[in-house]
């Protein structure tokens, strides 16, 4: 069994993508009450994201279950290039209409990359993933777009960047029986 967990809360008004912004004190409230779902799973490892907000998550997490983490860059949200943590209201000003269901496929962020070198990387990391953990019961704590592209993969669903399949809350929890 695979547990995916979504971050908690960071700042709303700046970019996430490769942010380097933590959690706010909402988020660390909303993992602290989602972390509790967790007891009793039998989870024997965590994984996650090296980006500080799914690091935060982790550890949150980590500190309940007495597990260490193993941290796993491949698993990063987007690289949203020269936008990562930016101010929402200056990066409309410097990069006008430059948003994720915007982008066209191969179109990268400024610095960043596409959508479809996103989606790439996430699919390589999650069948790597997947054999590597086997029958283990684990976590993985990562982004939404990161679990957006896994449940598309494992549900069959074609993934585009113009169509938000999968709506994953801020320390949302979801049980993957692969």
């Amino acid at each position: 069994m695979i547990y995916l967990m979504r971050h908690g809360a960071d700042p709303v008004d700046r970019y996430g993508g490769w942010s380097e912004y933590g959690l706010t004190e909402v988020g660390r409230s909303q993992v602290n009450s989602a972390k509790h779902k967790l007891l009793g799973k039998g989870i024997t490892g965590i994984y996650s994201s090296d980006l500080n907000r799914a690091k935060e998550t982790a550890e949150i997490v980590a500190d309940v279950l007495s597990l260490k983490i193993t941290y796993l860059p491949q698993f990063r949200e987007v690289n949203n290039g020269l936008l990562a943590g930016m101010k929402k209201v200056e990066a409309v000003e410097k990069y006008p209409g430059k948003y994720f269901r915007t982008l066209d496929w191969a179109e990268t962020w400024p610095e960043g990359e596409s959508p479809e070198q996103f989606f790439r990387r996430i699919k390589s990391a999650w069948y790597s993933f997947k054999k590597k953990v086997g029958s283990r019961n684990v976590l993985l704590v990562t982004h939404g777009g990161v679990i957006n592209i896994i449940l598309c993969l494992e549900n069959g669903i074609f993934y585009t960047n113009k169509e938000l399949h999968f709506k994953i809350n801020d320390a949302e929890i979801i049980q993957m029986d692969v």
